[in-house]
């Protein structure tokens, strides 16, 4: 591509959230659809998909991890009063992964399966406004749960995450940092119960208990009482 100029640096960059609440337009094609005549008094033309790729490849990743947090940061922002259909006072964020596919052929270094690539995402989403706060990019076969170790704990905050994030020592980290997690058991899990607390079915629950992890390795990863 040709040389990446400071009249294509200087392009829009909160393009893809310029409508805030409503829906996104590629970057790209925006920049293209007007190029780049007269803004900030700078005439250029519009910017080659090419020319933006060699930029993506050679800029410091870090330029755009600090633009996207102040990005989420102004979209919190807009959400922070937002009714969610459950009343809490805390934070709660949602975890999950998903692998997204590639061609082999075009990107060889994400090599997934015998016939793919594929890269995995690893998304934190701020469920007050499902703002993305935390997205992680591994190859496809990484784990789902050693993401955790990537996490800084929110002390206060909510954490709600599948079966596939059960690793007993990293969830003892979530809850020595002062974090709540909800996580549904995998059907071998080993505990006591301590305690039952009282509930009321209607409400769709069918039991509230204080229970202990009886499994040899387990009860060791995280010695203290778990809420089932």
């Amino acid at each position: 591509g040709r040389p990446y100029g400071r009249c294509a640096e200087e392009s829009d960059p909160p393009a893809f959230a310029r409508s805030r609440r409503g829906r996104a337009r590629p970057g790209h094609r925006h920049q293209r659809a007007r190029g780049l005549s007269g803004y900030r008094g700078i005439r250029c033309g519009a910017v080659p998909r090419s020319t933006l790729a060699d930029a993506n490849e050679r800029r410091d990743w870090r330029i755009f991890a600090d633009l996207a947090q102040v990005l989420i940061a102004d979209a919190r922002r807009l959400y922070a009063d937002e009714p969610w259909g459950v009343e809490l006072g805390r934070t709660v964020y949602a975890l999950d992964a998903t692998v997204i596919d590639l061609c082999l052929q075009l990107f060889p270094w994400a090599h997934f399966r015998s016939t793919k690539a594929g890269i995995k995402a690893h998304t934190l989403l701020d469920l007050r406004g499902n703002i993305p706060v935390f997205v992680w990019i591994t190859d496809a076969n990484t784990e789902d749960m050693s993401i955790l170790d990537q996490l800084l704990p929110e002390p206060g905050s909510i954490y709600v995450l599948d079966r596939g994030y059960v690793d007993f020592e990293r969830l003892y980290r979530l809850h020595q940092g002062r974090a709540t997690f909800v996580i549904r058991a995998r059907k071998n899990l080993r505990f006591r119960r301590r305690y039952s607390h009282a509930v009321d079915r209607d409400s769709g629950l069918i039991c509230d208990q204080t229970i202990l992890l009886s499994g040899s390795k387990t009860k060791q990863l995280y010695p203290e009482p778990l809420r089932r």
